[in-house]
């Protein structure tokens, strides 16, 4: 009995002193409004441990019996320093106050979220201050513009929608609102983004070495938190500009335990224009109306059941609207003719998220969520004639309508267990089901036709599970490790795919660290879109047995510096594409042809560059310079002959400078500069007549015929248009009113007036001769606002606990 008493003692000791360990945990705020702090460090000075907060506030340490010194920091935000003694399992709510400057803020000890200690590359927190300070297009403050600056990350230019990262094209983006997909985040055609600032909390951007928790998408992740509603006092905020207005509520419905915000927005360029169509046309027996405009709404609302249960609901909606209505009237042979047409243009979003976070023990966090996401397109026109005399009346219509979309229902469960510092894991699964609506026509006319074709809705259902694991091995090494298992059933077809994600950084010294990735991804929904501007009318559409799922294998490397805490680093990556889809040469959204899988083609592309960055987020002068090195092509059998081709948005250089200046209290300046060498476009060589009338391309003898015209190609996109550049100015002038912050903004958008290319064309000038003729879109613009935020945030100089 003595001997096997000895046994089991041997064998238990190990736990007993494991069991000696405590956990520290809680949530992490924002003192004046309850707002939880993403990715806030909780460090311990003795032993040399720490963590951070995840997305919802939640942070957990566990650590040896004894003495804690512990700290709390949150860049911007006064650093809380506490000694404890643990002897048990605790529960710490901490509230940071905002500091006054930012230049005040003390970072002390290690701090594990900083650029040096993280595993993932390719990650970068967008902040939310830079938004309102840097100078944009008519003063519309602007996420994806601002995003646009960043290494890695193009725009298609003025006037096409989407971002391109690392060569992807923007079906490749995973955009979240609040854990939820984003089908479309673009306003008037890609000139303004859905996102409206007021709304928002935290937005990251991951390019590279994504975590398996992220999946569906082969190029980036954007990830975007929306505000919870300030749960201390009422705020309200408005804001005036040239072509929109704005305004956001947020208040406790019950103090510390439950609130809100809503923030709309909308443009009354419709508004504006309706007295000069009016004088326009008042004189041509023409009554019409016409405009465009579109608007946001953000709403959420939250309650605490306890410190361990907590419910989120979020929604947002937004829509843009194009109209045109007229009506004409006039006599002929003592009959009365009336002329009738109405056109409409519309697209929109609709997210919704249902969350519900809970607490189960020390180390185990658990947040179940429930998420709807619809995104539809619909254009129409209907023309009704009316003939009317003295013994008849006659009443001919025709109804034309377009109608394309994608709706989703989910559900997801995810868990992050924290079992101690070297170890941080998250595990969780999926489901979604989708509807894709891929393009219905309706053709109705009076007791003529009433018919409706194109193609069926497809019904799919996209899964995933996971789990990955920040494993810390020694003092230097520190690895992401993970699995991504997804799958989709279409059409009694059904792929799935085992996706290895893995990450590692190695500190050479406290300023310096070396880090490597490998990402494996699966994306099961294209976006078949057209070549030129980008429009709408871009569809979603599922794999099929002829489409197969599009897969990326990304390989990176980094070099991340801080030099006087100024962040300097540099990205290597190298990225295979397969099975991309593009139109066939003459295929369109309107072609005959309604089955969409044969009009396109499949093939594959290949990206490959380095990142420049130099970041400064601290003090009265803050910004950053990145400049990207890339190449990027497509290649599809059908096309160029086979042979690879420069994809569209290849550029070889990128340049974005975005600077802010803060001159004092009441005044900051902001700037900025962008490059980008010119896109690759195709352009005919020849052109000569034809007898030939059809409207369809053929190049892979790379002529295009259209009506009797046959023009000849030497190749696809092996043209480059001028190179693009731009400098903005801004100025923000704040002052502190009774009532609260009033801010008056002024800035000039493309200051030296650069004619960048919008597009191309030959054309021939007086004498005959053909010339290639560069067509531009923006001049300087000029742009004005005026905000007032109510109320006043206190800063406290003391430090509480809650």
């Amino acid at each position: 009995m003595r001997v096997f008493s000895v046994i089991i003692f041997t064998l238990l000791f190990p736990l007993f002193l494991f069991s000696q360990k405590f956990t520290i945990s809680g949530y992490i705020s924002d003192k004046s409004t309850g707002e939880k702090l993403i990715n806030a460090s909780v460090y311990d000075a003795n032993s040399l441990k720490g963590t951070t907060s995840n997305e919802y506030g939640f942070f957990s340490l566990t650590l040896p019996e004894g003495n804690v010194k512990l700290t709390i920091s949150y860049v911007g935000f006064k650093t809380i320093q506490k000694d404890i003694f643990l002897n048990s399992n605790q529960t710490f709510n901490y509230s940071l106050n905002s500091t006054i400057e930012l230049s005040e803020v003390v970072i002390i000890g290690e701090k594990s979220d900083n650029i040096i200690e993280n595993t993932q590359l390719g990650v970068i927190e967008i902040p939310l201050q830079k938004l309102k300070s840097l100078p944009v297009l008519f003063g519309e403050v602007d996420l994806i513009k601002t995003i646009q600056l960043l290494p890695g990350v193009q725009s298609g230019g003025e006037g096409t929608s989407g971002l391109y990262v690392r060569g992807g094209g923007p079906d490749q983006n995973l955009i979240l609102l609040d854990g939820v997909p984003v089908y479309n985040a673009d306003h008037l055609f890609g000139f303004f983004s859905v996102f409206n600032s007021d709304a928002i909390k935290n937005v990251t951007l991951i390019k590279g070495g994504f975590p398996a928790r992220y999946g569906g998408r082969l190029s980036s992740v954007l990830d975007i938190r929306m505000k919870e509603g300030n749960n201390q006092q009422v705020m309200a905020e408005y804001s005036i500009g040239l072509i929109s207005s704005k305004l956001t509520i947020e208040a406790p419905i019950i103090k510390n335990k439950s609130s809100f915000i809503i923030s709309g927005r909308r443009t009354y360029i419709d508004i504006l224009t309706q007295p000069l169509i009016r004088m326009a046309t008042k004189n041509q027996g023409v009554k019409l109306t016409a405009g465009y405009y579109f608007y946001d709404l953000n709403a959420k609302i939250n309650y605490n059941f306890s410190d361990k249960s907590h419910l989120f609901l979020s929604s947002y909606m937004g829509n843009d609207k194009a109209y045109m209505k007229s009506k004409y009237e006039y006599l002929f042979d003592e009959t009365k003719y009336t002329e009738n047409v109405k056109i409409n243009l519309g697209w929109g979003n609709i997210t919704s998220a249902l969350r519900w976070n809970y607490k189960i023990n020390d180390k185990l966090f658990s947040n179940t969520t429930l998420t709807y996401s619809r995104y539809k397109f619909l254009v129409s026109q209907e023309r009704g004639l009316t003939e009317e005399n003295n013994n008849s009346k006659i009443e001919n219509d025709i109804n034309i309508q377009f109608f394309s979309g994608i709706n989703d229902v989910a559900g997801k469960i995810d868990f992050d267990y924290i079992p101690n510092p070297n170890h941080y894991i998250r595990f969780g699964a999926n489901d979604t089901y989708h509807t894709f609506n891929p393009g219905i026509n309706s053709w109705k006319a009076t007791n003529i036709i009433d018919t409706t074709f194109g193609n069926p809705k497809i019904y799919g259902n996209e899964w995933y599970a996971y789990i990955e694991d920040d494993v810390k091995i020694g003092a230097r090494l520190k690895t992401n490790v993970g699995l991504h298992y997804s799958g989709f059933f279409v059409k009694e077809k059904y792929y799935h795919s085992i996706q290895p994600r893995l990450s590692a950084r190695f500190i050479m010294n406290e300023n310096w660290s070396l880090k490597g990735a490998y990402t494996n991804m699966v994306q099961y929904i294209h976006l078949l879109t057209t070549a030129k501007i980008g429009l709408p009318t871009d569809l979603w559409l599922p794999v099929t047995e002829n489409i197969p799922p599009q897969k990326s294998n990304q390989f990176a490397l980094a070099s991340v510096h801080t030099i006087k805490k100024i962040e300097v680093s540099i990205e290597g990556y190298y990225k295979t594409m397969h099975n991309l889809i593009e139109y066939k040469e003459g295929a369109g959204l309107f072609s005959e042809n309604t089955i969409w899988q044969d009009k396109v083609e499949v093939g594959k592309g290949l990206a490959y560059g380095m990142e420049f960055l130099i970041r400064k987020d601290f003090g009265k002068t803050s910004g950053w310079i990145g400049y990207t090195l890339s190449w990027s092509t497509r290649q599809f059998d059908a096309l160029n002959f086979g042979k690879p081709f420069p994809y569209r948005y290849d550029r070889r250089n990128d340049i974005g400078i975005a600077v802010t200046q803060k001159i004092n209290d009441h005044i900051d300046v902001g700037m900025v500069w962008v490059f980008g060498t010119g896109n690759a476009v195709s352009l005919a060589t020849e052109k000569y007549n034809s007898n030939i009338n059809n409207s369809g391309f053929d190049y892979g003898g790379y002529e295009q015929t259209y009506y009797d015209q046959i023009e000849h190609f030497e190749s696809r996109n092996s043209y480059r248009m001028p190179s693009y550049h731009r400098l903005d100015l801004s100025i923000n002038l704040t002052k502190e009113k009774k009532r609260g912050t009033r801010t008056i903004s002024f800035g000039i958008y493309n200051v030296y007036n650069r004619k960048n290319p919008f597009f191309l064309n030959f054309e021939n000038d007086t004498y005959g001769n053909k010339i290639l003729v560069k067509y531009s879109l923006f001049p300087l613009i000029p742009s004005f606002s005026y905000s007032f935020k109510f109320g006043k945030t206190k800063v406290s100089q003391t430090i509480e606990e809650d």
